[in-house]
């Protein structure tokens, strides 16, 4: 699939690491290193503008190492961009830690994932189907 991009960053395009991977780097395109002290968060922007199909989505996700290393994460995770926002994209990170983390231009802070979603129609009911599970909450699944 091809998607439209305007990179306005000082960096490469985003690009997959491996072979099998699913999520694009993307990068911090800041003029100045941005200070996260704990439990703080900040829009980060990337120099990145993209059009994508409708019927896609750009899921914007934490990066695994900086998150388990650094505890920064993207505090909506997954972000959503849909096909018709034609923005910059941002990243809101936050800072789980207990240290003050710098965000440094260049810097790779999320990934992206683009994937296909389905829009639905509602059909109002006054009965579900039943299910194995039925109406058991959050760990009804679990081992007994």
């Amino acid at each position: 699939m091809i998607v439209k991009v305007i990179n306005k960053s000082k960096h490469a395009l985003p690009n997959y690491e491996t072979e099998a991977s699913a999520g694009l780097d993307i990068r911090a395109n800041i003029d100045d290193p941005v200070v996260l002290k704990p439990l703080e968060r900040a829009i980060i922007k990337t120099g990145l503008f993209i059009e994508l199909p409708v019927g896609y989505e750009a899921q914007v996700r934490p990066r695994s190492g900086l998150a388990a290393k650094k505890g920064i994460t993207v505090l909506n995770s997954p972000g959503t961009i849909d096909a018709d926002y034609l923005g910059e994209i941002g990243v809101i990170l936050v800072n789980l830690s207990n240290d003050e983390f710098t965000v440094q231009d260049g810097e790779r802070v999320a990934q992206l994932v683009i994937a296909k979603h389905e829009q639905i129609e509602w059909e109002e009911t006054e009965v579900l189907q039943d299910s194995q599970r039925g109406a058991g909450g959050f760990g009804s699944t679990g081992s007994k």
